[in-house]
Parts: structure tokens; C-alpha cells; sequence
């Protein structure tokens, strides 16, 4: 069978064996018929929450974050008709912030703002990136239990209305994206960051995909991003072709949970026993513009991979790992995963991006892990894994008798879980 696994901004065809091929996707949901009219409606009527417009007052200060070039969500909709409506009900567009959920991501361009947020936005009304470790625009509201400051974006702080934007899917650590992600880490200081996404949270069977409550990283994301002060939250849902399937607006954890449970029985897709081979993706643009990101979509597959079977995750990587980044680095200055576990689990020691590199080394201590993608080889036996070159041939090759093969075309949209 042909099976089209989504990969950049298309789709990669790839030849499967008919008789022991098993086609794991995220259970169909007829998008909106009217997008803008339900996203106005939910600003009205949002959830455990008060109208948006009577959260406005005179001269009030309108901080409205939003998700970065690394995420699906649809900005280029969504921001404008927040605006329109904040417009219409007399807010002044120089009482308006817009910052950029960045965490400890790059900063987007210009030119990569104005696709997001269209060029109107960005012409007419005060974009900022979130910079991780620029002090100037950080202020502490807290303490983390040792002693690290707990510092959030100095507009997010203090604006007199944060209005936090983005969308809920499945996260391999943090249980769902969206809701108080939208703070924490989006408009976080990269110390904060890395003691949220430590080893010590990393490391707790909690922290997974679907989990929130009981999750202590993810409770730990809640309890920062309500120091901050009380947030709206306007967060949707997405199919596999990025239209919007829901809206949950209102407060930032009941509008969160809310929308967390529509995901859930979208998302998680049961399986009776695990597979010999399983075939990912990080579900294409722009979540695998680089490897680093693809270790989301690394870890859907892993959950449903038989101990010491076969991982082979299709990302794209237009932007490389990225060479140089953290991540990278971090690679680099060991021989094998087993000696990069070895050393995040060192008492005290914290690197950036070491999260994304502590999950690979544990996959990997389960299973082969193959990556087809636009890195050279030398680049991925960098990061401690194989490049794979066509993947039909592969799992043809892998192939033993009575093996069973999963394929996830959507990646980390799909999060496949063994039913006992």
C-alpha cells in the first residue's frame, strides 16, 4: 500500500507491505464552517471566564502573545479578527503589544512576521520578540524551589490584560501545548525554562503525552504562568490541513482543559500490542523545519515500538538541527547516548535544549532509530543516530517473518497508546 506521510510542506509518498502495515491518524473532525464568526462568538462567550470586552478598560495596557514560526497555529486568522474585534470596541491600537511566544527559540525575521501575522499587522502595530536572556526585557514574580528566579516577559508582566493565543495538540512532555504554554516557557527567561525542563521533571513517567494534571512539569508550567496574573486564553484546534476545528477561549486553565479533552479523543488512538517497526513524522511544516523539533515526533512513535525494534522518523529539517544551536553542541561533546544520559542526569547539571537531547538518548536506549531527512549523514551521526535513505527499502529490508509495522503519516498529532 501507498501511504502519503506528511514531510515539509507536502506529502512523501512511501510503498508499505499490504498484509502487516497498520495506519495509525488522528480521527477525523469537520473543520468550522465559519472560522472567524466562531472565534468572535467564543471572545463573547468564553469559558469560565467574563466577556473579553468587559475585561477592557479605559487606557488599559493589551498584551496579546502569540505562537512562533515553530507552531501550526493559524496567526495569520486568528490575530487579525482579535484585533478587529478589540477595534471595534474601542481599544486604540498603541495600547496593543504583540509579543512573540519565541521561549528559548531564535527570533523570527521581519519578513517571517509578516507571513505569520500578515504584513498589515506587523506595518501597524508593535510586534516584539521574546528574547530568553535579554534582562531589559525580563522581571522576576517568584522563586523556583532552589532558589532560581522565576522571570516572565516584562509586557506580558505588566500589562493590565494578557490575551494568550496559540493551539492545543498532543507534547511529548508538557501533556498538551497550548493554554499557560503560552507563558511558560513562551515568554519565559531561559534559566526558568531549564529548570522547568529538567531531568528531574523529564525524567518523572508523568511527563507525557496527554498528561497534565499529576504531571509535574506541566504543573509547574501552570503554576508560573499564573504569577503573571490572570490571563484570557484563546486557544483552537487544528486538522491535519491546519483548519480550525474548535475554539476554547476564556480562562487560561478551564478554556485549556477544556480544549485538551476535544484533543484527547481526537488524538489518542489505541493499539492492541506493539510493533516491530513503526514509521513517524513530526507532521511536516513548519514543526520540522529542524531536528530539534523532530524529537516530538520521534517520541509518537517510540510509545508503540517493541523494546529493540525499529524507529524511522521522516522530518524534513529544512533548517538543519540547527548547526551550532545548544542541542548540537550538546551531541557533540559526547560519544553515545548512553554517555549523554550519563551526563544530564548529573546532579546540577543544566544545558540548554538538554530536554530534546535527554528524550532521544532514552528513545534510543529502546530501539534503532533511523531519520529520513535534507541532513547530510555526517550531521546525524553527529546527533548519535542513522540516516535512512529510502524508506521503503528499509522496512523491506527489516522485515522478518510475521513482523508488524506501524505508520504514523501525521507524527505527533497522532498519539498512539498500548491499550492494556
Amino acid at each position: 500500500m501507498k501511504i502519503s506521510l506528511a514531510y515539509g510542506s507536502g506529502m512523501l509518498p512511501v510503498e508499505f507491505p499490504d498484509d502487516c502495515t497498520t495506519v495509525i491518524e488522528p480521527t477525523n473532525v469537520a473543520p468550522l464552517s465559519d472560522e472567524r464568526a466562531t472565534v468572535l462568538a467564543a471572545l463573547e462567550a468564553p469559558i469560565a471566564a467574563r466577556p473579553l470586552r468587559e475585561w477592557i478598560t479605559p487606557d488599559a495596557k493589551i498584551c496579546i502573545s502569540f505562537s512562533d514560526i515553530t507552531r501550526a497555529t493559524p496567526n495569520e486568522r486568528i490575530i487579525p479578527w482579535l484585533l478587529d474585534y478589540l477595534d471595534k470596541i474601542g481599544v486604540s491600537r498603541e495600547s496593543i503589544t504583540l509579543i512573540n511566544q519565541t521561549g528559548t527559540h531564535r527570533s523570527n525575521t521581519r519578513a517571517e512576521l509578516e507571513t505569520m501575522l500578515t504584513p498589515e499587522v506587523v506595518a501597524n502595530h508593535r510586534v516584539i520578540n521574546h528574547e530568553c536572556e535579554n534582562d531589559e526585557m525580563l522581571v522576576q514574580v517568584g522563586k523556583l524551589p532552589d532558589g532560581t528566579p522565576i522571570r516572565l516577559n516584562r509586557y506580558v508582566v505588566e500589562a493590565d490584560v494578557r490575551i494568550v493565543t496559540g493551539f492545543i495538540e498532543p507534547h511529548f512532555f508538557a501533556g498538551f501545548s497550548g493554554g499557560p504554554k503560552g507563558i511558560m516557557p513562551g515568554t519565559a527567561a531561559l534559566e526558568t525554562v531549564m529548570y522547568n525542563h529538567g531531568a528531574h521533571h523529564i525524567s518523572s513517567p508523568e511527563a507525557a503525552f496527554g498528561i497534565t494534571e499529576g504531571n509535574p512539569l506541566w504543573e509547574n508550567i501552570r503554576d508560573i504562568a499564573l504569577m503573571a496574573g490572570r490571563s484570557f486564553v484563546l486557544n483552537v484546534t487544528l486538522d491535519t490541513q491546519h483548519r480550525i476545528t474548535g475554539v476554547f477561549a476564556g480562562d487560561l486553565i478551564e478554556a485549556h482543559k477544556h480544549g485538551c479533552a476535544f484533543v484527547r479523543e481526537t488524538a489518542m488512538q489505541p493499539v492492541k500490542e506493539l510493533f516491530d517497526i513503526v514509521v513517524t513524522t513530526n507532521s511536516g511544516y513548519p514543526l520540522d523545519q529542524n531536528f530539534y523539533q523532530a524529537v516530538k515526533g520521534m517520541s509518537a512513535g517510540a510509545r508503540i515500538v517493541k523494546p529493540s525494534g525499529l524507529l524511522i522518523i521522516a522530518a524534513e529539517c529544512r533548517e538543519g538541527i540547527p548547526v551550532g544551536s545548544p542541542f548540537e553542541r550538546l551531541a557533540r561533546t559526547v560519544s553515545d547516548t548512553e554517555s549523554l544520559l550519563a551526563k544530564i542526569q548529573c546532579p546540577g547539571f543544566r544545558h540548554p535544549e538538554q530536554w530534546q537531547s535527554h528524550i532521544q538518548a532514552l528513545i534510543q536506549r529502546k530501539c534503532r532509530v533511523l531519520v529520513y531527512s535534507s541532513l547530510d549523514a555526517a550531521d546525524l551521526r553527529a546527533l548519535h543516530l542513522e540516516p535512512c535513505n529510502d524508506i521503503a527499502v528499509t522496512v523491506r529490508e527489516a522485515l522478518t517473518p510475521n513482523a508488524r509495522v506501524a505508520v504514523l503519516p501525521y507524527g505527533p498529532l497522532t498519539v498512539p497508546y498500548l491499550r492494556d
